[in-house]
């Protein structure tokens, strides 16, 4: 499927209002006495998670009824149909589910559209914070306050001493703190979500080293904004994440950064020699 006459500064305005929507929807889960299951990886899954999800597949078919869409809580599309996707909607209804449960807040709705494995349009929004954050490849990122005041955002460069470091609210290893002990002196950040991401994005912090599973549609949103925001999305080779290559949608570990992402990995002791694998 082709798409190259796609208005990427149309959809992504569209993408927030629909991510708002979903928001919407969340929030009237979040403020009643909701309870969670467990899906076949143990991770949690609530009524939020599928009334988001079922509106925003709904509002996309209607916005771009030839784009195909692949979302957390959707069916399992096989390899072998998706890898014929050079364009395809990728969404995360409820990101960060179990802060959704500790109700602290930090989740999001992630929308993103991929273009030949890379993301070249996202949209994250957080419901309880009021705050969004959107990018695209063309023009740039911004962050929305709830009044609907946008100001755009890049990531920053160069990066003080110490560094700001986010990381998991939910997520740590003792992995993580001894690169941390490598980087030497830092400001800590945690952080829920894919909101992690965003931070860098906006230039509040300079580094999100992630050395545990995610999945695609848990960061392709959040790239998009960083790749807007001047950032970039790495490997522990240093090559940015790809999307859509492979039967598994497990991510690589990764750091998000503003630029040089082989030095940072050097410094953390977590620099991967060679070639990217193919």
């Amino acid at each position: 499927m082709k798409n190259s006459g796609l208005d990427t500064e149309t959809l992504v305005q569209d993408a927030c209002t629909i991510a708002r929507e979903a928001g919407t929807a969340i929030l009237e889960v979040y403020g009643t006495r909701f309870s969670a299951s467990e899906k076949a990886d143990l991770s949690p899954l609530t009524e939020a998670d599928l009334a988001s999800h079922r509106i925003i597949q709904r509002r996309l078919r209607e916005l771009t009824p030839g784009i195909p869409l692949l979302s957390e809580e959707g069916r399992d599309v096989p390899f072998e149909e998706r890898r014929h996707w050079s364009t395809f909607w990728l969404i995360d209804p409820l990101d960060g589910t179990k802060e959704f449960v500790k109700r602290n807040g930090e989740f999001t709705v992630n929308i993103a559209l991929v273009r030949d494995h890379a993301p070249i349009l996202g949209v994250v929004f957080s419901p309880v914070l009021e705050t969004l954050y959107a990018g695209t490849t063309k023009a740039g990122a911004f962050r929305e306050s709830a009044a609907g005041e946008r100001e755009g955002i890049a990531v920053r460069w160069p990066a003080p001493e110490p560094p700001a470091v986010v990381s998991s609210r939910s997520h740590g290893s003792d992995r993580l703190g001894r690169a941390l002990e490598r980087l030497g002196p830092h400001e800590a950040l945690a952080m829920g979500s894919s909101l992690k991401l965003c931070l860098v994005a906006d230039g509040s912090a300079d580094l999100y080293p992630r050395l545990g599973p995610t999945s695609e549609w848990d960061t392709a949103a959040a790239h998009a904004v960083v790749r807007a925001a001047g950032g970039c999305v790495c490997d522990l080779r240093g090559q940015e994440l790809r999307y859509n290559t492979r039967e598994s949608v497990l991510n690589p570990e990764f750091l998000v950064c503003a630029r040089e992402p082989e030095g940072w990995l050097q410094r953390l002791g977590l620099w991967e020699h060679g070639p990217a694998p193919t």
